[in-house]
């Protein structure tokens, strides 16, 4: 490929983890081949699916909001991140993201490396 692609996103979309995402850099969009990169907004009080990425890393940027991340094998642990703050989430860790505020949403631009990871983004049960 030679040459640079302009995404523009288009109305968002409900992927597997049952949040709103505003599709960006990604193979589908503009034939990415180790890279996704792309914007989702958790709406006020709610959470996504529990899940983990099998296979990739994802870094998540927070644009604005407060989230709780909620994370290991029976999503005990926690980390709460807020506008102007990094969170990385290596493979195969299950997670769920819940939005701090019942009146405002929370936004995030989130990047992974692989092209197709909503291929394997896979559901989880707490055990």
């Amino acid at each position: 490929m030679d040459r640079i692609r302009l995404i523009k996103p288009a109305p968002a979309a409900t992927e597997r983890q049952q949040l709103a995402y505003f599709l960006g850099v990604s193979g589908d969009t503009c034939g990415s081949s180790g890279l996704a990169m792309h914007l989702v907004v958790v709406p006020p009080g709610a959470a996504a699916e529990p899940h983990y990425h099998d296979g990739f890393e994802t870094a998540i940027y927070q644009l604005e909001g407060r989230v709780e991340t909620r994370y290991g094998d029976r999503l005990e642990r926690s980390v709460i991140s807020e506008a102007g703050d990094f969170l990385f989430i290596p493979p195969g860790v299950p997670h769920q993201p819940v939005n701090l505020s019942a009146t405002e949403h929370a936004v995030a631009l989130i990047a992974r490396n692989d092209a197709s990871e909503h291929e394997r983004v896979v559901p989880y049960v707490a055990s």
